[in-house]
């Protein structure tokens, strides 16, 4: 599996209406964002660990696990963080095509309230964004600067950390799961990143 934890600058160029990290303030400022949830123990295993740190972060939810954990996702809400649509079904948007997967973001629009999106996989095309921006023209399309890893079970607990605290700084997002498949690493990296960039100075902040 290939990937990058850290964003070229190359490709944030190549999908520049797309936002990649947050412009520096005078405040230092990690962005934390969590994908593919809400999930009925992970989510609120994410949640409590934030709340430790009074912490704030963005879920980019699924439509069919809003469906299904309705009770998730509105703590999601009510604890203060925001919330972006993920698709319903957590579609590829370069295997899909457009009026399918525009037809899928529209059926989690009616479950999720944002003008906040992340193409699962960060797989869309420019035509894509092109019709999504059409169609909701204050849509924000949410990508990442650091891409923790959390998702390949092929590298360590330590790695998955490394990853974020190699790339990471004032104004990145950063991507983890709030998922089965990334938990292992999940329950590990994202407590001690939390402990090491609070230790730093810095706030952790939603989009």
């Amino acid at each position: 599996m290939f990937y990058t934890p850290k964003t070229p600058r190359w490709l944030k160029k190549i999908y520049g209406s797309c936002e990649w990290d947050v412009p520096v303030t005078n405040v230092k400022t990690i962005y934390l964002t969590f994908d593919d949830g809400p999930h009925p123990t992970i989510t609120p295993f994410v949640l409590n660990e934030l709340n430790k740190y009074d912490a704030k972060a963005t879920f980019f939810c699924i439509g069919n696990n809003v469906e299904t954990y309705p009770e998730i996702y509105k703590q999601v809400i009510t604890e203060g963080h925001s919330v972006g649509n993920h698709t319903f079904d957590h579609l590829n948007g370069w295997r899909t095509d457009t009026v399918k997967y525009l037809q899928n973001i529209a059926a989690a629009e009616k479950l999720i309230n944002s003008d906040l999106f992340r193409p699962p996989y960060g797989r869309i095309s420019r035509s894509q964004i092109k019709a999504l921006v059409d169609r909701v023209p204050s849509l924000r399309i949410i990508m990442w600067s650091v891409l923790s890893g959390d998702f390949d079970n092929t590298i360590s607990t330590e790695k998955c950390l490394d990853n974020v605290l190699e790339n990471a700084g004032d104004g990145s997002i950063i991507v983890f799961h709030d998922s089965e498949k990334a938990f292992k690493n999940l329950q590990y990296a994202l407590p001690e990143t939390l402990k090491y960039f609070s230790k730093k100075g810095y706030q952790f902040k939603n989009l």
